[in-house]
């Protein structure tokens, strides 16, 4: 377990964004049956999600929020320190997608930028990272970005077909007077590579004709070796063992209770996972929001997805104990406790193609 406190910084702002295209089970009744489809909606709770067009990437989903979050938030665009642009879904295998979210947000040139690949764990981690940015290295204000659009795997494979959701977020992390202390733990166990990946396509193993192509696998199902496979057996496996492990862990760090923290916001797995785990951890479910059956499982922005979809009135007026859990690809894992509340939350951000064009022309 690593475990890191970091005092002196608030989050003041966050924002989420999805395509304003939305998509329900029902598409699929030809393709997999109605009844095979509506018990993988029972399995997952998704009942509907928002796809990206062709031509929408993740960082345009960010751009999106981060623009109506620093205008909202009248924050002066020259005061951003660094920009962190966290997702598996990069505009190019080159250049990083940072340094082009920097020029499409006209941030300073003295803007520190980079990417990081993480998914579901992605936003525990992203925090921290702003986090060390302002506590160590001296910065005051970190854009975090956080999103992905995981829905361009192949259609023919139920396992991940209907159950996720693309969506692009926005954070504002920076330095403050008061002692409040994020407690995180973090974790990792590389034994769970073959559960959650996209086998070729990069250079482990190259794109070539082969690669492209969808063959039959497991139970019917069709991808390519360029299409996320996922073992559902193994993740639910994994998240059984670790995830109240990590909120035991976090709970004992920052010398809370699971009675003193408000809402216990969870990485958007399925709803099988998010119900079996408050009551492995005997948490009330009140307390464990649930977005997943509007947005499917939206990866690394599951998390403050969330929290615009389903605490954006009361993290807009007061301050409330939250809990913050990733857990997933890699196997990858993380959690936060930090007090939050009285920041700028705009409502959910639904672009189009021709808000980007707009914005584009500009």
């Amino acid at each position: 377990m690593a475990l890191a406190r970091i005092r002196g910084i608030r989050i003041s702002g966050i924002a989420s964004a999805v395509p304003d295209q939305a998509h329900f089970p029902s598409e699929f009744f030809d393709r997999f049956g109605k009844e095979e489809v509506l018990k993988i909606v029972e399995n997952t709770g998704v009942q509907k999600r928002y796809i990206a067009p062709p031509g929408m990437c993740a960082s345009d989903l960010c751009v999106a929020a981060a623009d109506r979050l620093l205008t909202e938030g009248k924050w002066e665009r020259e005061s951003i320190d660094a920009v962190i642009f966290l997702s598996q879904s990069p505009d190019y295998e080159l250049p990083f997608s940072a340094a082009t979210i920097q020029r499409r947000l006209r941030l300073p040139n003295e803007c520190a930028a980079f990417d990081v690949n993480l998914g579901c764990s992605g936003y525990v981690y992203g925090l921290w990272l702003a986090g060390s940015l302002i506590s160590g290295a001296g910065m005051r204000r970190v854009l975090l970005l956080m999103g992905d659009t995981s829905t361009k795997v192949s259609e023919e494979d139920r396992s991940v077909a209907l159950l996720f959701g693309d969506a692009g977020t926005s954070t504002i992390v920076e330095k403050t007077d008061k002692k409040e202390r994020f407690t995180f733990v973090l974790g990792t166990d590389g034994k769970g590579e073959q559960s959650l990946i996209i086998p070729a396509g990069r250079c482990r193993k190259p794109t070539d004709e082969t690669t492209r192509v969808r063959r039959e696998a497991e139970n019917g199902n069709h991808r390519s070796e360029e299409e996320l496979y996922m073992n559902g057996a193994e993740i639910f496996a994994f998240s059984l063992a670790e995830v109240p492990k990590m909120v035991r862990q976090v709970l004992v760090a920052s010398e809370k209770t699971v009675e003193t923290i408000d809402f216990f916001v969870l990485h958007q797995a399925n709803k099988f996972i998010l119900e079996y785990l408050a009551k492995r951890m005997k948490i009330h479910g009140d307390k464990v929001p649930i977005s997943l059956d509007e947005y499917g499982n939206t990866s690394s922005a599951s998390i403050p997805v969330t929290m615009t979809h389903c605490l954006r009135d009361q993290l807009s007026r007061k301050k409330m104990d939250l809990l913050f859990g990733g857990f997933g690809v890699g196997y990858s894992w993380g959690a936060v406790t930090c007090t939050v509340g009285e920041i700028v939350m705009p409502e959910m951000i639904f672009l189009s193609l021709r808000d980007m064009d707009k914005k584009d022309a500009q």
